[in-house]
């Protein structure tokens, strides 16, 4: 150890210079090394930079120490770069330095303040314009080309950056959502900060080349906001691939099949064998809600197309009561892509002609994949739904037994209350916008219609469990529908789609 007091330190010994060493850097901002301008640079007794040498392979630690060995190697200027140091931070340069960043940002907010307010301020004079100018027609229908028209018109740079800000995809599906959308925000009410954040995550997650199924469903169970609706329950539903690319090509396809189904079999209606299902479902279509748009004639001939087809194409169930309140939720969610006024208000035969038929072919197909995983409710004596009343009363008699023997008591049977609430999902029980919003969750759960159905259906019976305790005169009501009738009403209004 003697002879080591002599040899210089092993971190000493190298003067390769690695990252972190404190040494002059030369780059984007500095021109190149010059030792006739930098002279000053070089010290006494160095040699000039040579082309560097292969070494030869040396052990792991020597390289090591080779690489490291700068690290700490600060050189005898240590205490001019600390007085360098000390003179660059001075405290007063600091923090006036800092109090000018903090103005000059301050300005810039109240700069884009003001900005927002003017934009706002034009956005309500030309509301205010279309207003007027739509005074005699309360109904403002727009096309798909016309509203991206009519968008422009408000200006064109405003128009191109909010459309190059759009995070969904540019489809036939999308385009409703992303250009008629942003031009009547000014139309609808406000979103909450809340509902602005939600619609925010939507759109970044559908704006993808491949939407992630899982996430869209996560996201969805608590509800979907009702500029994407449309095309989130057609990629729930599987009606559409989660591949943007291919979106396009499949709603072509898939439409032109549906019409040629139309083509094919809707002239059979008249036919002897199959004139009691289309003359079953003339009558069914007049008893759907809501009242204001099942009276319509164009929505009457839409409605009998798609029932008649997908009965005649499963002819296992066939046409069954129930199935044509199925058809509803999705003809309106997918009808609002192009409306700006509630569905209940409106003339839905004002459309042009395309745009109703995909409405149509859309919710045939969306329709049926639901029916898909419920078919077995409609087929000969139903024993889907026999199956799920029966699940029902196990599931009431586990979590309530107060309400089973109460009912039991009165020898009130679950089918006589429940076969409804399976056959038509809650339809008759519940507002269309209460549906809808059910809806959102039964479509973002794997068996949200066959499965996830039955909580719901039994966390509805507790809900009114005080009602139901207190009712002592079933058997002259037949069913429970009259309990639930009698009740104050319900807070439908705080449920929106």
């Amino acid at each position: 150890m003697a002879s080591d007091g002599g040899r210089k330190q092993f971190w000493k010994r190298s003067a390769a210079k690695v990252p972190g060493s404190i040494q002059h850097v030369y780059g984007a901002q500095h021109p190149p090394f010059d030792p006739l301008l930098h002279g000053t640079l070089i010290k006494p007794g160095s040699k000039a930079p040579t082309t560097p040498v292969k070494l030869k392979k040396v052990s792991t630690f020597q390289e090591f120490e080779s690489n490291t060995s700068d690290a700490w190697d600060v050189g005898d200027d240590d205490d001019e770069l600390l007085a360098m140091a000390a003179e660059n931070l001075n405290t007063d340069v600091v923090m006036e330095t800092a109090h000018k960043v903090i103005q000059n940002h301050s300005k810039l907010q109240e700069q884009h303040k003001l900005q927002e307010e003017q934009i706002q301020e034009e956005k309500s004079v030309q509301t205010s314009g279309l207003s007027s100018a739509a005074h005699g027609d309360n109904r403002l229908v727009k096309s798909v080309s016309e509203s991206h028209a009519s968008c422009s018109a408000d200006g064109a740079s405003e128009n191109s950056s909010v459309q190059r800000s759009q995070s969904l995809p540019h489809d036939s599906t999308v385009l409703p959502v992303g250009g008629m959308t942003d031009c009547r925000t000014s139309t609808t009410p406000a979103l909450t900060e809340r509902e602005a954040s939600r619609l925010d995550k939507f759109k970044q997650l559908l704006a993808g080349p491949n939407t992630d199924l899982e996430e869209l469903r996560k996201l969805s169970w608590s509800g979907i906001p009702k500029q994407v609706r449309p095309i989130t329950w057609k990629l729930l539903s599987g009606y559409l691939p989660a591949n943007v690319d291919r979106r396009e090509g499949t709603l072509q396809r898939k439409r032109k099949e549906y019409f040629a189904f139309v083509q094919q079999y809707y002239d059979s209606r008249n036919d002897e064998n199959h004139q009691d299902t289309y003359r079953q479902i003339h009558i069914d279509i007049p008893r759907m809600s809501p009242e204001v748009l099942r009276l319509q004639a164009k929505v009457t001939e839409i409605f009998e197309r798609i029932l008649f087809i997908w009965a005649i194409r499963h002819p296992a169930s066939g046409y069954v009561q129930g199935i044509n309140d199925l058809v509803t939720p999705f003809f309106v969610v997918f009808i609002c892509e192009y409306i700006e006024e509630e569905v209940e208000n409106f003339d839905v035969s004002s459309l042009p002609e395309e745009v109703l038929q995909n409405i149509e072919a859309d919710s045939y197909w969306c329709m049926s994949k639901l029916l898909d995983g419920i078919q077995d409710n409609y087929t000969f004596a139903q024993p889907g739904i026999q199956k799920k009343v029966k699940m029902l009363e196990e599931l009431i008699r586990r979590i309530d037994e107060q309400i089973h023997r109460h009912l039991d008591q009165h020898e009130v049977k679950y089918l006589q209350f429940a076969f409804r609430w399976m056959n038509n999902l809650l339809m008759r029980e519940v507002p269309l916008r209460c549906t809808i919003r059910l809806w959102d969750t039964y479509q973002s759960e794997p068996e949200g219609f066959s499965h996830f159905h039955l909580y719901v259906c039994a966390a509805f019976l507790v809900r009114w469990r005080k009602e139901v305790l207190e009712e002592k005169d079933f058997q002259n009501h037949l069913c429970l529908d009259y309990v639930i009738s009698k009740l104050h009403p319900l807070p439908y209004n705080e449920i929106s789609i």
